[in-house]
């Protein structure tokens, strides 16, 4: 049987420096706390509790807190979260958000100021969406979907800018961008999709164009893993999103000829060999 591993799967460069940041500060010492989790992967998150770091959920939480380390996650925050905790001197701050993020708030701080109306082409329910949202002086629109794009009409008289969250559906984002244009606004588009997200985006959507079964592995709460899902399963009907090697049943259906491999951003090497190993060990 073929196996066909995506070279984009596993880690990109914003969650291996997460990651590793994390790592460095369990070195060092000290107690530990995430700002929400590091990256949506549940084995890494259980993993770095196990080595004593907490993960803080609510504003409220991070209020309580008197002391220790708060590392930012990856998705990043809203720039009230960074106020919050620097009014707190005995809470060393470590900021690990993806640079690819930051250029974000750095986009959409500058715009707004100019008084540009911004929109966000995103999930409005996922972290790094919210913290976009928080950098921001003038109304923000989130926009999804081609039927909220169609209703949009700004209310700023300055004009809007549109980022997008740096996991989105590439050619969504290009659709919905189109009917923006379409209406005649005054509007300055920024892609903010990273590019290792487009370059991953594109290698499952030929991979799955090719095989019997797509297995696409990444945690159930990692946007860019469930985008990668929705677009594997527009050229594959048989694609499977799991989390570890434990959620995968292939059967032993004689249609099998061909597997094809890819995984979220924040899915760890060692899943994505030992699926690997274990779909190439499979004898049909």
């Amino acid at each position: 049987m073929k196996v066909i591993t995506a070279k984009s799967a596993g880690f990109c460069f914003g969650v291996k420096r997460a990651v590793d940041t994390v790592y460095e500060e369990i070195n060092r010492g000290g107690k530990i706390y995430t700002y929400g989790e590091i990256i949506h992967n549940e084995e890494v998150v259980k993993d770095f509790e196990s080595k004593g770091v907490t993960v803080l959920n609510s504003r409220e939480e991070l209020e309580r807190l008197e002391s220790g380390t708060v590392i930012i996650r990856s998705h990043g925050v809203s720039r009230d979260i960074y106020e919050l905790i620097r009014k707190k001197p005995e809470i060393r701050l470590v900021d690990a958000t993806c640079p690819f993020v930051v250029k974000i708030h750095n986009i959409v701080e500058e715009e707004s100021k100019a008084g540009k109306e911004i929109v966000v082409i995103g999930d409005a329910s996922h972290p790094e969406v919210q913290g976009i949202i928080g950098f921001s002086d003038t109304p923000v629109s989130v926009v999804q979907t081609r039927e909220e794009a169609e209703k949009f009409s700004p209310s700023e008289e300055n004009g809007v800018c549109v980022v997008s969250q740096t996991t989105f559906n590439y050619s969504k984002f290009k659709e919905l961008v189109e009917i923006f244009t379409k209406k005649g606004y005054s509007i300055n588009t920024v892609n903010t999709i990273c590019s290792a997200t487009e370059q991953r985006q594109t290698e499952a959507r030929e991979i799955a164009s090719q095989v019997d079964v797509m297995i696409v592995i990444g945690g159930k709460h990692s946007s860019n893993t469930r985008k990668l899902y929705e677009i594997c399963s527009e050229e594959c009907r048989d694609t499977r999103h799991i989390q570890t090697l434990d959620d995968l049943n292939l059967g032993s259906p004689e249609s099998i000829h061909c597997v094809g491999i890819t995984a979220g951003a924040s899915t760890p090497n060692y899943i994505i060999e030992e699926v690997q190993s274990y779909v190439r060990g499979t004898d049909f």
